[in-house]
């Protein structure tokens, strides 16, 4: 069984910086690509940033220029640096993996007060 758990959600000021970590685990031989979602109160789940196996990153496009997307392959991992956050970033972060079906994690929390 894969499980995926997100870590470093948090209460950041406009303005501040975050760093949200994922670490997939459980039976895993190789995964095709990881990235992050983020669902605001009372709207639907949209992409943040992705990255594939290869290292190939594509981010949404209110988050470009302020978020970095990153991956230890060997260790399952996915990172979202981010910075520059606003009131507008404030939402539940979901990580997922592809390896055969989507994973997801349970998601963590960044609020950002306006």
């Amino acid at each position: 069984q894969v499980q995926v758990v997100e870590t470093g959600g948090g209460l950041v000021p406009a303005g501040g910086s975050l760093r949200l970590s994922c670490v997939a685990s459980g039976r895993i031989v190789s995964i095709r690509g990881m990235g992050w979602y983020r669902q605001a109160p009372g709207k639907q789940r949209e992409l943040v940033a992705s990255i594939t196996s290869g290292g190939l990153a594509d981010y949404a496009d209110d988050v470009k220029g302020r978020c970095t997307i990153s991956r230890e392959m060997g260790k399952n991992m996915v990172y979202l640096q981010m910075s520059s956050l606003k009131p507008e970033d404030t939402a539940v972060y979901y990580c997922y993996i592809d390896y055969g079906p989507r994973y997801w994690g349970q998601g963590t929390q960044v609020t950002v007060p306006s």
